[in-house]
């Protein structure tokens, strides 16, 4: 498999391995067919990529959008790319334009898209290439209920979430929400890409456990990659 100009197998070093130089990570964890778990990949290059976070979150303030039931969701939520994921009274969305500004969402950082197209060819989506990532904050006790992403015109690319901070329990359940999930605990760095017959599997994210991490304090961040259209 051939990713920014390394040829990789998918049991062999990571892509950050391979940019840093450093101890490679461990291999991929292989969940169902579609998805995999990269354990402590986003670690390479973390100071990069923090600053471009905090750039992001400084033109586009972390926010609560309200559900089409009404209620004001816990988690606080920007996005950067050509589009950002909305929430309203009327509906789920994507839109070029901040509601909350009016302007458009930042860039999408090339430190960010390489993250995401690397993660997704090792897990066996090469050419991924995405238009949206969701920032999501979580404090504790905050928690994400089982849902779909099924609002991306192509749902053959698949999503890739990136997890910073203190450890959440994800819940990765089956194609109906009454489905089993299995339940994983993501640590600092840790990547999950899930597509192909795993794209629409229900997931959420279990309440957030006190406890602190050096850069993000109390809280949790989560960068989901989607090609919206």
């Amino acid at each position: 498999m051939n990713v920014s100009g390394h040829t990789l197998d998918l049991f062999g070093p990571s892509e950050a391995a391979l940019r840093t130089g450093a101890a490679a990570p461990p291999p991929p964890e292989r969940l169902a067919d579609g998805a995999v778990l990269l354990r402590g990949f986003a670690l390479a290059d973390e100071a990069l990529w923090r600053e471009a976070l905090d750039a992001i979150v400084q033109a586009a303030p972390l926010q609560q959008m309200v559900t089409p039931g009404g209620h004001t969701m816990q988690v606080r939520t920007t996005s950067c790319g050509t589009w950002g994921w909305t929430s309203a009274e009327s509906g789920y969305r994507y839109a070029r334009l901040n509601p909350l500004t009016g302007q458009p969402w930042p860039a999408l950082p090339e430190a960010f898209r390489r993250l995401a197209h690397d993660a997704a060819a090792l897990a066996g989506f090469p050419g991924f290439d995405p238009d949206a990532c969701l920032v999501n904050r979580y404090a504790p006790g905050t928690r994400l209920s089982l849902h779909q992403d099924r609002h991306e015109r192509d749902l053959r690319q698949p999503v890739v979430s990136v997890s910073w901070g203190v450890p959440a329990v994800f819940l990765f359940g089956g194609l109906q929400r009454s489905d089993r999930a299995l339940r994983l605990t993501l640590q600092h760095g840790d990547v999950l890409v899930w597509g192909g017959p795993a794209r629409l599997r229900f997931h959420g994210v279990m309440p957030i456990a006190p406890a602190h991490h050096p850069a993000f304090g109390p809280d949790r961040v989560n960068l989901t990659f989607r090609r919206a259209f």
